[in-house]
């Protein structure tokens, strides 16, 4: 099953069209399997599950956290506590991590970036 989510954004911006089915689409743009997600850029991320995510899995976002504030972790369909490790190795870097299912995450980051906001996205395909 897929889902379709249509925001208005800045023009160069990438944002979730839709997801499901084990993929994402950004415009004309597929990414199967789970991403990384910034408003400029995506990458392919090898992980399908939150039990295989560790600090390593950031490794790109500590990278980046100059050009972000907010990290949204889609957790697939289901959510878990995070390790406090996680959000404390973040918070070093300034970013704050919030953790929500696939959905939520795909559908707020694409209203962040509307809003401009310095976000980026972990997120587990579904």
């Amino acid at each position: 099953m897929s889902f379709e989510v249509s925001p208005l954004v800045a023009e160069g911006r990438k944002i979730v069209t839709s997801y499901g089915d084990g993929l994402f689409r950004f415009g004309e743009e597929v990414v199967t399997g789970s991403v990384l997600l910034f408003p400029k850029n995506v990458y392919a991320w090898p992980y399908a599950s939150v039990d295989q995510i560790d600090l390593d899995a950031f490794a790109r976002v500590v990278e980046e956290s100059e050009e972000i504030d907010i990290l949204l972790l889609g957790m697939g369909k289901t959510m878990k506590p995070l390790p406090a490790e996680w959000r404390i190795a973040l918070r070093k870097h300034g970013v704050v991590i919030e953790p929500m299912d696939t959905g939520a995450a795909c559908r707020t980051y694409n209203v962040l970036v509307s809003e401009a906001r310095r976000v980026a996205a972990a997120l587990i395909a579904v």
